[in-house]
Order: C-alpha cells, then sequence, then structure tokens
C-alpha cells in the first residue's frame, strides 16, 4: 500500500454552515459543486477533503453516530482498482488492523471497506471510479 492519504472526509451536523466555514470563509475551492448533492469536495494541495452528513458517515461505516464510538472523521487510502482495496484491507488486518466492513460494491457506485487502526481511527480504502484520488 503506498503511504499517502487520498481523501479526508469530515462528518458534519450541518452541511450548509460546513461549506461556507470551508469554501468562504477558508477560501478553499470547492471541487464540480453540486448543491443537490449531500457531500462536498475540495482538491487540496496532495490531499481531498470532503464533506458529508455525519449520520450518513457513520451509517456507511457501521458506527453509531452516538458520539461515543464513532469520531465523525474517516481517513481514506484510495486504491487504483477493486482488487487493490481488497490487497490493501488484507495488508492492513495482517498488520493488525480490526475489521471493520469487509470490501464491497458500495451505493455510489464505486469499491470500498473499513478498518480500525491500532488506536481505533477509522480508515476507508477505496476504489472510486468517478474521480482519480490515488
Amino acid at each position: 500500500m503506498k503511504a499517502k492519504v487520498g481523501l479526508i472526509t469530515l462528518g458534519v451536523r450541518d452541511l450548509a454552515r460546513a461549506l461556507r466555514f470551508y469554501r468562504d470563509g477558508l477560501g478553499w475551492p470547492t471541487h464540480k459543486y453540486d448543491p443537490a448533492a449531500d457531500v462536498v469536495f475540495f482538491a487540496l494541495e496532495g490531499t481531498w477533503l470532503a464533506l458529508y452528513p455525519r449520520d450518513k458517515l457513520a451509517q456507511d461505516a457501521r458506527q453509531p453516530d452516538d458520539g461515543g464510538g464513532f469520531s465523525g472523521i474517516t481517513l481514506a487510502h484510495n486504491a487504483p482498482s477493486p482488487e487493490a482495496v481488497d490487497a490493501g484491507y488484507a495488508q492492513a488486518i495482517a498488520a493488525g488492523a480490526q475489521g471493520v466492513k469487509p470490501p464491497q460494491k458500495v451505493f455510489w457506485g464505486g469499491y470500498s471497506g473499513y478498518f480500525a487502526d491500532p488506536d481505533g481511527h477509522l480508515w476507508e480504502i477505496a476504489f472510486n471510479p468517478f474521480m482519480d484520488l490515488t
């Protein structure tokens, strides 16, 4: 697995407020922003940032959104193919990660899984067929 963070997704309680903070307050440019979508992407230098409703992010990672077990953030490693997702997930598990959600086809059209590092930080490993985040 390449040592690279491809996408940081922040689970937010109020998407409009978060968009105003990052786009208007910090001046970060959005990438293909669609006001009707429930996700906002920012192309950063060296990585990407995404804002996504916290409850939906917790649901995708199969974690409770009660403030106890889910911190509101996942880190993502993006892979060039579903096979690379499987290999990276297996590598993480072999290195001591806890499996959270095995790699699988997901509702947004990609392929991803989740694991927790030894300290419990959630990582998504994903293949995104719509934009190259590798």
